[in-house]
């Protein structure tokens, strides 16, 4: 493995993690987020989107906090719900986070206890990979819906489910996308999971998922299957 690339990749990790951290420092300090799991999302985010993700949550993260709409209206700015391109990004952000944490999860795991499917470890890891965010997605949605809804538990459940079961399948087909390139085009020698590179790719993978999600959610919202956030 190259050394500026292993380097590259430690320091893009290390920044992830003091992102993530201080994100989270920030909400506990009073920024607590007016829906209860984004106080999750916002860290999982910046684990993949590092500075990105801070910059999203000093811009649009913290007018979601009971402090940060105060402070805002001291300043003048008012209530800005912000438009299409903001919805659909925290949309985006909101279903990526639950398969971000499943994809750490099972990849994670796997490192202890390896599996194959068909004979092909990546395959396993893949399918294991959109069960976990398959679940965690939909306990997510189903957590930011509950709150709002009077409907019973099992309606709010079915809700959750086609609110984010396209969405999260576009995410997770765009990481895929990327990591294909990386384990088969770009590192075919393998690309072990212990190293800094695997889990840089995997940053890049995120990114890729986001990009291939936003058009969905926006879809999705417009068509009003998916409700702003």
């Amino acid at each position: 493995m190259p050394d500026g690339l292993m380097f590259l990749a430690e320091c893009s990790l290390a920044l992830a993690v003091a992102c993530a951290v201080w994100i989270a420092w920030d909400i506990l300090r009073g920024y607590r987020q007016h829906m209860a799991i984004m106080n999750l999302v916002w860290p999982i985010t910046a684990l993949y989107a590092g500075p990105f993700a801070v910059w999203g949550y000093l811009r649009v993260g913290r007018l979601h906090s009971e402090r940060g709409r105060r402070e805002a209206e001291a300043r003048g700015r008012g209530d800005d719900k912000g438009g299409p391109l903001r919805h659909a990004a925290l949309a985006a952000t909101h279903c990526g986070s639950g398969c971000t944490l499943a994809d750490l999860l099972v990849e994670s795991a796997l490192i202890a206890l390896p599996l194959s499917l068909f004979g092909s470890e990546v395959a396993a890891a893949w399918a294991l990979d959109y069960v976990f965010a398959f679940a965690i997605g939909i306990a997510f949605q189903y957590f930011s819906i509950r709150p709002m809804s009077d409907k019973p538990p099992l309606a709010v459940l079915k809700a959750a489910f086609k609110a984010d079961a396209l969405s999260l399948t576009s995410w997770q087909t765009g990481m895929y996308g990327w990591m294909a390139i990386a384990l088969f085009v770009l590192f075919p020698a393998g690309l072990p999971k212990t190293g800094a590179v695997f889990w840089f790719m995997m940053q890049i993978a995120m990114l890729a998922g986001f990009a291939t999600a936003m058009p969905v959610n926006a879809w999705l919202i417009r068509r009003g299957i998916k409700e702003p956030m």
